[in-house]
């Protein structure tokens, strides 16, 4: 019997090659007997006149045994967000670009085909939770898998803000802003900005700032068990814009402070059998040419 029996399928509703995928994914699961469901919006794309059971991602998120995303890195960031606190195994099938964590071919059925039946690798990745204070008292919340990013907005000037380590303070920064990273964000924005490749498994974050006016100010890892405080001076406050992942926005009022901990919800990340980690960086950075390793 297949490990999982319900399982629910989302992604990009507006890409063509995205649906094709998905419909061909449909036939092939139910031909083994499993329960398929679509988010709402993907159900409207994809399948529109069959009946099938759809329904908004929050709400399969509580009833299905395996999520299948199916388009890029973004996709798989908004729903690892809604999936994680119910412990939702998820795969990623690549239809976007460059694809870290959407790692499995389209036309590789043998390999999803595999994880179904229970053949698979699984990953646990940290998420973050930043939130707004004003006081003791939270205005706002999000979550992040990849990062909480701090950065300047419809101004050319840099802004300066400090930032507070388990309540010490660490430094005072006159930037561009800061991207605060997991791991699996290490291969994201914060790389462009330059910070470090943290390996998945460890249980670190990042403080990368973006375009320093000093070149001592150099990105930092420190214990994800850390609670990391964000001070914007009271000038800046209006030109400063905080999200997550680049999908969510939180307010920062004069009298706020930013936030951010570890969250208490893991990503269940799972891929087929034989999935290395320094392969999809070879592949995806281009590392020693494309040459095999020695």
């Amino acid at each position: 019997m297949p490990a999982f029996q319900r399982i629910a399928i989302t992604g990009k509703p507006n890409d063509t090659a995205v649906i094709d995928t998905i419909r061909k994914l449909i036939e092939r699961l139910e031909a083994h007997g499993l329960e398929v469901s679509l988010d709402t919006a993907m159900g409207a794309a994809a399948d529109p006149d069959d009946g099938r059971n759809t329904d908004k991602l929050e709400t399969l998120a509580g009833r299905i045994d395996l999520l299948i995303v199916v388009g890029g890195d973004g996709t798989l960031l908004h729903a690892a967000k809604i999936v994680a606190p119910h412990t939702v195994p998820v795969l990623g099938v690549n239809r976007g670009r460059l694809g870290f964590l959407v790692d499995v071919s389209p036309d590789r059925f043998d390999e999803i085909a595999r994880v179904v039946d229970g053949d698979m690798q699984v990953e646990e990745r940290l998420m973050l939770e930043a939130r707004v204070l004003e006081g003791d008292r939270v205005i706002a919340r999000s979550t992040a898998l990849n990062e909480v990013v701090l950065q300047r907005w419809n101004t050319a000037r840099m802004i300066e803000f400090e930032t507070w380590i388990d309540g010490e303070p660490c430094n005072r920064h006159r930037s561009d802003g800061l991207i605060v990273s997991t791991p699996t964000g290490s291969t994201a924005y914060a790389l462009s900005g330059g910070g470090p490749i943290m390996h998945p498994g460890i249980n670190a974050v990042a403080l990368v700032p973006i375009s320093p006016h000093t070149l001592s100010n150099r990105p930092l890892v420190i214990s994800a068990d850390s609670r990391i405080e964000v001070r914007v001076q009271a000038d800046s406050i209006d030109q400063v814009h905080v999200s997550c992942d680049s999908q969510s926005d939180l307010p920062l009022s004069a009298d706020g402070r930013l936030e951010i901990l570890v969250s208490p919800h893991r990503l269940r990340l799972v891929h087929p059998p034989g999935h290395r980690y320094f392969d999809i960086l070879r592949a995806k950075l281009h590392w020693g040419d494309g040459a095999p390793p020695c």
